[in-house]
């Protein structure tokens, strides 16, 4: 693969990226089911539901990268979501909405891990692995702020209506798909076996060789999934909190793009930081999202908002450059699986820590 080539391998992948978050009835799917007549517990289900199939499907997702291919699975997500847009369009029952989460949490494991390994190795077979550190800072901010934009307009597809907003959802679903066909795939030493069975059991086997043997990559897997899972908590529960606190309800979209848009900073100087002591980076990360924890026991919510926007600006300084430093450790044929094993550790801390947080924002 030459350098042009790998460049605008790229460029499709944050195209991607994009068009992903920027889904106008999946970024407000629960106020649509509420504006549907369903209660909070059966969106409550529906949400679990997509957590423990993203985490049956994460792991094993990223094995299937590695064994078939990167840009088949790429595929294979974008079909997935418009799939799941399809289901929630004839869904007519509170099941065949939760039948719809399954597809939904799959699209998310086929890209999560795929999509980092498909960049880094294009890089890579191009001879321009450095340029990994700009794809990675320019993802988070490609999907921080459509994400946000989104988020915003959560108000017109309430607006639309559940059929028309899932409907718009499966038109940009459709241009993804054309858009990871014309992806290149990157072979890699493993599609040197023909058997598929092996290739599974040589990933298998790789993969838990170097978690066991690589004590730093643990470390670092643990600690962006301790981070990360703490301020993606605070943003959360301040959707909650800050209006119990007084800020206005009319504020407090804007308020939320604002902590979103610490993440945007974040992944800007992120990319600045590429020469950066990672050590430095893991105290950003560490001390902003404890400056968070402390801004919500002050009761004021724009201290609030403040805490939450250094919160998620150092997560993502952590996110960026973890990403980077892990992709530069981790062999080619089980990037994507190993990859993967970071997006699992972050939903097993999750679990953990919801509670936790849950319980201590009620203190507040």
């Amino acid at each position: 693969m030459n350098k042009n080539i790998a460049r605008n391998q790229i460029k499709k992948l944050l195209l991607l990226d994009g068009a992903g978050a920027l889904m106008l009835a999946g970024a407000s799917w629960v106020a649509l089911l509420a504006a549907r007549g369903f209660s909070m517990v059966e969106i409550g289900f529906a949400e679990s539901i997509f957590h423990v199939a993203s985490m049956i499907f994460e792991v094993p997702s990223g094995a299937v990268a590695d064994v078939f291919g990167r840009k088949k699975v790429m595929v294979a997500a974008r079909v997935m979501s418009v799939i799941s847009g399809i289901i929630m369009i004839v869904s007519d029952s509170f099941w065949i909405i939760a039948l719809a989460m399954i597809p939904c949490a799959l699209s998310y494991n086929l890209a999560s891990g795929t999509r980092e390994a498909l960049a880094f190795d294009s890089l890579k077979e191009a001879g321009i692995e450095k340029e990994y550190d700009g794809f990675a800072s320019a993802d988070m901010v490609v999907y921080k702020i459509t994400s946000s934009i989104a988020t915003l307009l959560a108000g017109v597809a309430l607006m639309l209506g559940y059929k028309r907003a899932y409907a718009i959802d499966v038109f940009i679903g459709m241009l993804c798909v054309a858009v990871a066909l014309s992806l290149k795939e990157v072979e890699t030493d493993l599609f040197k076996e023909t058997n598929i069975k092996k290739r599974f059991v040589e990933v298998a086997k790789k993969s838990a060789s170097f978690i066991r043997g690589n004590r730093e990559a643990r470390l670092i897997i643990i600690l962006n999934a301790v981070v990360g899972a703490s301020a993606t908590l605070i943003l959360f529960f301040l959707q909650a909190k800050l209006p119990l606190v007084g800020l206005p309800q009319i504020l407090l979209g804007p308020a939320l793009f604002i902590m979103g848009m610490g993440a945007v900073i974040g992944a800007f100087v992120a990319k600045h930081m590429a020469g950066s002591r990672f050590e430095l980076v893991c105290k950003i990360g560490i001390i902003g999202v404890i400056i968070a924890i402390v801004s919500m026991f002050t009761g004021n919510c724009y201290l609030m908002i403040i805490g939450g926007m250094i919160g998620s600006f150092s997560d993502t300084v952590l996110c960026v450059r973890s990403d980077v430093h892990l992709n530069t450790m981790i062999p080619s044929e089980q990037r994507a699986t190993l990859v993967s094993i970071n997006s699992f550790t972050f939903s097993i801390v999750m679990m953990a820590l919801s509670p936790i947080f849950g319980w201590v924002i009620s203190l507040v």
